[in-house]
C-alpha cells in the first residue's frame, strides 16, 4: 500500500505524518510519501517541527519538501490531506484520484466533531507544534489499526 500525506509546504504537518508513519509501521508493504501543494522542492522542515518530532524519536533533519506536481501522487493507493482545503485542491488538480483522497482526520474518524482540519503550526511556538504532532500521532495510530483490519479482510 502506498500512502501520501499532503499539506501546504511539506515542511511541518505532512512531513511529521510521513516520518511518524514510517517509524511506527511494522508492515513492509506500506510505502510512505509526502508532498505539499505549494512546497518548494528541497525545503527543510522547520526548527519547531524537528524539535517536536524528537519527542517521538523521529529525526526530521534529513526531510526535504516535494511539490505535489513533482511527486508520484498518481501511484498512491491512499492520499491523506491535513485540511479540507488541501483535499479540495488535490481533487481539483487530480480529479481522477478523488476516490483515494481524504483528510487524515476524516479517514481515521479522529475527533471529527472538533474539526476535520489539522491546523497549520507554521510560524507558531513549539507548544503549537507539539499539539499538532500529538494530533497527527493519534491519527497515525488509528490509521495503522485500520490498515491492519483492512489487510486481514483481504
Amino acid at each position: 500500500m502506498k500512502i501520501m500525506f499532503i499539506c501546504t509546504g511539506n515542511i511541518c504537518r505532512s512531513a511529521m505524518a510521513h516520518w511518524l508513519l514510517e517509524k511506527m509501521k511494522d508492515d513492509k508493504n506500506i510505502e510512505v510519501y509526502s508532498s505539499g501543494i505549494y512546497a518548494e522542492d528541497g525545503d527543510e522542515s522547520t526548527y519547531n517541527a524537528i524539535e517536536a518530532m524528537k519527542e517521538y524519536d523521529v529525526n526530521l533533519k534529513s526531510h526535504r519538501a516535494t511539490n505535489i506536481r513533482n511527486s508520484n501522487i498518481k501511484d498512491m493507493d491512499l492520499i491523506l490531506c491535513m485540511t479540507r482545503s488541501h483535499k479540495m485542491a488535490v481533487i481539483q488538480m487530480y480529479p481522477e484520484l478523488s476516490h483515494k483522497v481524504y483528510t487524515l482526520k476524516e479517514y481515521t474518524n479522529y475527533r471529527v466533531e472538533d474539526t476535520i482540519d489539522i491546523k497549520d503550526p507554521w510560524g507558531y511556538d513549539l507548544e503549537t507544534y507539539r499539539f499538532c504532532a500529538a494530533e497527527i500521532y493519534e491519527c497515525i495510530k488509528i490509521l495503522l489499526e485500520k490498515i491492519k483490519t483492512l489487510s486481514s479482510k483481504n
